[in-house]
């Protein structure tokens, strides 16, 4: 990754640009600088998943000057972005830029995995695995949010405090997180399991499950995917679901937009507020996103724009 200035990017019928304060960093950007995300940009071009700031001239039904969140998915750790108009969304006077731009992906795929694949409901217990981390986080306000109980799975002690801000009942750790599980529930077990990790804890997660419960895969933090006996689901009645959210987005004309205008309430009371870990300069991006490849991130990490382009080649 180097800094480069490159020329803005051009208005366009369906797009929003952006002047950019802050950048968040996110698992997939790791993947993308890599080439081991689906979506495979040509090089060099410019990584950043999500992003705040104001619009630049009206356009999209924004007008300029307006304060927003924004997915442009690539394209981010930029002075300038321009979005596509169904991935820009207002952003409450109440949130300032450095929090706006720790929403997007992680809180909005949470949502997505929480309701409208586990079908949660108050009063049920969920397990949140890389609960320190930013789909953790998120996974752990709005279960809350939500009236569930939280066990949050860490790895060392200063993530189990981020956990604990973030919203979770109780914090757990990986070795044995299993055991505590039964512990806490009274041998019931759980009924939602959020898992952006995977690895060679899934199969402990799924022993974790009560009766009916629901195993929501959202990504592979932990580099290894595991693999299900299924013979367990059936022994067990229990159900493994995925939680591709950008994917669905694609196919869901408007669903996006409307799960942003459900979470503005819990952004103005409080309720979403991402907890922030580090905050980089333009020139040290390359850091932070060693910083989160090497799973040492302990809350948000964020860029700070000011005054360069940046690619990867």
């Amino acid at each position: 990754m180097e800094i480069r200035d490159v020329p803005e990017p051009e208005p366009a019928p369906g797009r929003v640009r952006i002047d950019v304060h802050y950048a968040g960093v996110v698992f997939p950007d790791v993947l993308q600088t890599r080439g081991d995300y689906q979506m495979r940009p040509d090089l060099p071009f410019i990584p950043g998943w999500e992003v705040a700031g104001v619009v630049r001239e009206d356009a999209g039904g924004f007008r300029a000057g307006d304060r927003v969140a924004a997915m442009p998915v690539i394209g981010g750790f930029a002075e300038t972005v321009a979005v596509d108009t169904e991935m820009v969304f207002p952003l409450p006077d109440a949130v300032p830029f450095d929090k706006g731009a720790a929403i997007p992906l992680n809180y909005l795929t949470a949502d997505f995995a929480l309701h409208r694949r586990a079908r949660l409901v108050a009063g049920e217990t969920v397990l949140v695995h890389g609960a320190a981390g930013g789909v953790g986080t998120a996974a752990c306000q709005l279960a809350a949010a939500r009236g569930a109980r939280v066990l949050a799975v860490v790895s060392t002690p200063d993530k189990a405090e981020v956990a604990r801000r973030a919203g979770a009942d109780e914090v757990l750790p990986v070795d044995g997180f299993r055991d505590e599980v039964r512990r806490l529930t009274g041998g019931r077990g759980v009924d939602v399991v959020v898992d952006p990790v995977g690895g060679d804890r899934f199969t402990d997660s799924l022993r974790s499950l009560a009766t009916e419960g629901r195993l929501i895969v959202i990504g592979f933090t932990g580099r290894a995917i595991p693999t299900v006996k299924v013979n367990r689901l059936l022994l067990t009645n229990t159900t493994v679901l995925g939680a591709a959210s950008e994917e669905f987005w694609h196919t869901q004309p408007g669903f996006v937009g409307q799960q942003w205008q459900d979470l503005l309430p819990l952004m103005e009371s409080g309720a979403v507020d991402p907890p922030i870990g580090s905050v980089f300069d333009l020139e040290d991006a390359a850091a932070a996103i060693r910083t989160m490849d090497e799973r040492r991130a302990v809350g948000r990490l964020l860029i700070r724009i000011h005054g360069h382009g940046i690619t990867t080649t």
